[in-house]
C-alpha cells in the first residue's frame, strides 16, 4: 500500500541509479505512452532528476518532457542491473526504461501520463497538493491552516486529504491519530492547537522514520515493512493498523475497527488511549 514514504524513498532510489543517465530505450503496455514515445523518441535523451510530491512520481526528461506516475494500490517502481532477473512477471510491467547500467520498471502501475511543464501546471491534482510532510520546506503554519479549513469533517478523513497535508495515506491516517490520543471519527473543530500540532509533528516524525538512509553503497534505499513503532518485527511494527480485535499494545483494551470516509476504508483505534470526547451520534 504505497503511501508518502513509500513514494519517497522510491524517487530517491530512482534518482540515484537514473539521474543524468542517457536513455537507450523506452517501452509501455500503455497506448498512450507507446504512441507519444513513437512520435518524440525517448531513446537518446537524458533523465534530468525523479522526485516525489505526495503520493505522484516525477521523472523529469531533456526536451521538456516528464513522466507522471501514481501507484494507487498495488503498483511498485524497480531498479535492476541490465541483466539481472526481475522479481515480478513481465505481465505485471507497465513500463520499462533503460540506461546503460539500468533498467527501471514500473509493475502494475494503473495511472502513467506523460506532461510537458506548462500542462503539469494545469493537472488537477499535482498543482493542488497540500505541504510535502517529507519536504525540508513543509511549511507547518500552513499545513495547519487548512486542517483548519475542514472544521465539520471527520480527522481521519482530513489527514488522507492531499491537498491539507500530502503523504499520508491510510496505515499513517490510524497510526497518527493512536499516537496523538486522538479519536479518528472527531470533528476537526473539536481539535486544540495542541491537537492539531500533535497530529503535524506526528506525520512528519512517523513518515521520516521510514525513509532512512541505508548504509549500503549503490542505489538501495529502505525497504523493510512500514513502522510506527521502534521495531522492524512484522507483527509489532504497527501500534493499531490491521489490529482489530486485539489488545492495544498500550492498555490491552480491544483495537476497534469501521469504515470511513466516501471510499469506506477500513479506521483502528484503541477506545481507551483515544476516547471520543465528544458524542459520536452525530457525527458517524
Amino acid at each position: 500500500m504505497p503511501e508518502g514514504d513509500t513514494i519517497f524513498r522510491t524517487a530517491r532510489t530512482l534518482q540515484r541509479a537514473l539521474a543524468g543517465e542517457k536513455i537507450l530505450s523506452f517501452e509501455s503496455v500503455y497506448a498512450p505512452l507507446a504512441a507519444a514515445n513513437d512520435n518524440e523518441p525517448l531513446a537518446g535523451r537524458i533523465i534530468e532528476r525523479v522526485e516525489a510530491r505526495g503520493k505522484w512520481l516525477l521523472i523529469y526528461f531533456s526536451g521538456d518532457i516528464i513522466l507522471l506516475t501514481h501507484m494507487l494500490m498495488n503498483g511498485s517502481w524497480h531498479i535492476y542491473r541490465r541483466g539481472e532477473r526481475w522479481q515480478r512477471p513481465r505481465c505485471q510491467m507497465r513500463i520499462v526504461i533503460t540506461t546503460e547500467k539500468f533498467e527501471a520498471v514500473a509493475f502494475e502501475v494503473p495511472v502513467a501520463q506523460f506532461h510537458t511543464v506548462r500542462s503539469l501546471e494545469r493537472h488537477t491534482s499535482i498543482p493542488k497538493l497540500g505541504p510535502d510532510l517529507l519536504k525540508s520546506s513543509f511549511a507547518e503554519d500552513d499545513a495547519a491552516a487548512r486542517l483548519r479549513a475542514y472544521p465539520e469533517e471527520e480527522v481521519g478523513n482530513v489527514l488522507l486529504n492531499q491537498q491539507v497535508m500530502a503523504g499520508i495515506g491510510n496505515v499513517f491516517k490510524s497510526e497518527i491519530c493512536f499516537a496523538c490520543g486522538i479519536h479518528p471519527f472527531r470533528k476537526v473543530r473539536t481539535l486544540t492547537n495542541p491537537d492539531l500540532q500533535c497530529l503535524i509533528d506526528t506525520a512528519r516524525k512517523q513518515l521520516s522514520a521510514n525513509v532512512l538512509e541505508s548504509s549500503t553503497d549503490g542505489p538501495v534505499t529502505y525497504s523493510g515493512a512500514r513502522r510506527t513503532r521502534h521495531t522492524s518485527d512484522e507483527g509489532a511494527r504497527l501500534w493499531v493498523y490491521s489490529r482489530k480485535g486485539k489488545q492495544c499494545r498500550r492498555c490491552g483494551t480491544v483495537i476497534e475497527m469501521r469504515k470511513q470516509g466516501p471510499g469506506a476504508r477500513s479506521t483502528y483505534w484503541c477506545p481507551e488511549c483515544q476516547p471520543a470526547q465528544v458524542n459520536l451520534s452525530d457525527q458517524i
